[in-house]
């Protein structure tokens, strides 16, 4: 993510959120929801637990697992993966899933 200026700009883009959404999050004058606080744990590689509370260590992503969908992320471009399929409307993950299936099955 980038620093200065632009960086409210990008957070906004990236989480379909408004420029003043995004600047109250960075400012902490706001916190966001908990589903978009482990999407943003997991796109960053940093700990929930950090970026929820300031507790802990920021380097290093742990595991963030959802109770109704456990999952486990190896790394942080499967995070990103995750959370860009979850970004998609169904049709287009659906698609996407059959997409990736195809290129499973030729490898």
């Amino acid at each position: 993510m980038k620093k200065g200026r632009s960086r409210t700009s990008e957070l906004a883009a990236v989480f379909d959120v408004s420029r003043e959404t995004a600047r109250k999050w960075l400012n902490d004058l706001a916190m966001p929801e908990l589903e978009r606080m482990t999407e943003m744990a997991g796109r960053f590689g940093v700990s929930f637990e950090w970026l929820a509370t300031g507790r802990g260590t920021p380097k290093g992503f742990h595991m963030v697992q959802d109770a109704t969908a456990p999952y486990r992320v190896e790394n942080r471009e499967q995070a990103r993966l995750i959370g860009l399929v979850g970004r998609l409307p169904r049709d287009q993950r659906k698609a996407l899933l059959v997409l990736l299936e195809q290129l499973v099955d030729k490898s």
